[in-house]
């Protein structure tokens, strides 16, 4: 079973709790289980993309997307899409963030990460968070 939810929050600090919760709620509701860690993995990657839209997004961006899709096999995919471009840093590990954990976290704890290009509609940064092992 695939399920999918997402939804736009303000470019502001408190939207990054706000991201966190919507994505633990959406997922616990979807089975997976609250002390598991998919759903903490997922919780503290969705945290860190926001964080990051919300430090370095473009200036005149007001909102941003989350999306969250709990796949059949357990496992998850988080984006988190923002109006900027997409730069070819985003695409080193570590050189996203310079001040913090930044893509090296992301890298770590995700299967797999991507950067999609929206064309002129921005970029969405992807993770894939697997199932309990």
């Amino acid at each position: 079973m695939l399920r999918r939810n997402s939804f736009r929050l303000p470019r502001h600090p408190a939207s990054v709790g706000l991201a966190r919760r919507r994505v633990r709620d959406h997922l616990a509701d979807w089975g997976h289980a609250p002390d598991g860690r998919a759903l903490a993995d997922a919780v503290l990657l969705v945290s860190e993309l926001a964080t990051n839209v919300v430090r370095h997004g473009p200036l005149v961006e007001r909102e941003f997307e989350v999306a969250v899709t709990a796949l059949a096999d357990g496992s998850c995919l988080i984006e988190v899409s923002d109006e900027g471009r997409v730069e070819p840093r985003l695409r080193v590990v570590g050189e996203w963030e310079e001040t913090g954990r930044g893509l090296h976290m992301v890298e770590h704890i995700a299967a797999a990460w991507g950067v999609w290009s929206r064309g002129r509609h921005g970029k969405t940064v992807w993770a894939l968070v697997p199932a309990n092992a």
